[in-house]
């Protein structure tokens, strides 16, 4: 049997974007890959998270924050994605903690101000890119890999 492939989404405070890109990735895939997602300083989970997940049928309740910490120099991955802004000098580079590390930089919806219809949407669009990231990396990946 074939080791799974570990995929590690990373985010300063895994309470939105990398709580997404984790459940979209596994609902997504299935089993094929073990998801994880974490941060720097873990938050509580965005209540928005989950209300846009649910418009699209994903259910992320099981899902928490966690700290990078109890990966790094731990566990193995084959692919690490941080999904920070550029701007955010805190996300550290996670060389030589994965095979692979790959920057999808994301603006942070919790950042957003405004009106309720205006910060959803915010949520709505990162949910999106990610999805769509997704896409596009997972159509990458070599065949062995995506079956």
């Amino acid at each position: 049997m074939t080791r799974k492939q570990r995929i590690l989404f990373f985010c300063k405070h895994n309470s939105c974007r990398s709580q997404i890109a984790e459940g979209l990735l596994r609902y997504m895939t299935g089993d094929r890959f073990d998801i994880y997602s974490a941060g720097l300083y873990p938050a509580p989970i965005h209540p928005l998270v989950y209300t846009v997940m649910e418009e699209i049928g994903i259910d992320i309740s099981g899902q928490t924050p966690k700290s990078v910490d109890l990966y790094l120099g731990r566990q193995p991955f084959d692919y690490i994605i941080i999904v920070c802004q550029e701007s955010e000098a805190e996300c550290p580079r996670l060389y030589p903690f994965a095979l692979h590390v790959e920057r999808w930089p994301l603006p942070d919806p919790a950042a957003v101000r405004g009106d309720p219809i205006e910060i959803a949407d915010a949520f709505r669009n990162s949910r999106d890119t990610l999805k769509m990231k997704i896409e596009q990396w997972l159509g990458t990946l070599k065949p062995a890999l995506q079956d």
